[in-house]
């Protein structure tokens, strides 16, 4: 089941990066290059961290499922925009389940519950600021006036201080990604945002 959860936020990640490449106007091996960047990249900068074998690289389906989104929006991109509302609730719930799981993992590894938290936000993360690196925006991380990286912080964070406690497993961690998801889905309901330093102007 974990696993199943693993690559529904692997395939809506890598919409995400493929609508990207749409946007830009790349071919199909650019959409490609960024479906599988985004949906992969933030787990395999966290393992690479953690100096174990990236789990991207242990099974086929999380290199053939950014294809299959790449594919899906090379030929439908105009019905996947349409539907773009459905893909950021995804996205929000995909964005939870990774930083509560990448948390968890470095917590496993023995990081301390803030190079946890900081390794749970790139995992959630990274991949996106890869994408965008590469597509020659500047990255949400950066950039964060939609609140992305903000709910992806909270939630890690609690996801460290829940594990620091004591508290492991499933309940935990879907906890923890249900707080990041909330927070994703009021901040675009509400129109929150970061602020800007004291004096710059929208």
């Amino acid at each position: 089941m974990a696993e199943l959860f693993d690559l529904v936020g692997i395939f809506v990640f890598a919409l995400t990066g493929a609508l990207m490449g749409v946007r830009k106007r790349l071919d199909v091996v650019g959409m490609a290059v960024l479906a599988e960047i985004t949906a992969l990249g933030g787990g395999i900068m966290r393992d690479l961290v953690l100096n174990v074998s990236p789990v991207a690289f242990q099974s086929l389906g999380y290199v053939l499922v950014p294809l299959a989104a790449a594919t899906v929006v090379f030929f439908w991109h105009p019905h996947v925009t349409r539907v773009m509302p459905l893909i950021l609730v995804l996205d929000a719930a995909g964005l939870g389940l990774f930083c509560a799981v990448g948390t968890a993992k470095a917590m496993e590894y023995g990081l301390s519950p803030l190079h946890a938290t900081l390794l749970g936000v790139t995992t959630g993360v990274g991949g996106g600021m890869l994408r965008d690196v590469l597509a020659g925006e500047i990255p949400t991380l950066l950039y964060d006036r939609q609140l992305y990286a903000v709910p992806a912080l909270i939630g890690s964070a609690a996801m460290a201080g829940m594990s620091w406690a004591g508290l492991n497993g499933w309940p935990v961690a879907l906890g923890a990604a249900v707080l990041t998801f909330g927070l994703r889905i009021a901040a675009m309901r509400y129109n929150w945002r970061a602020p800007l330093a004291r004096g710059v102007g929208e």
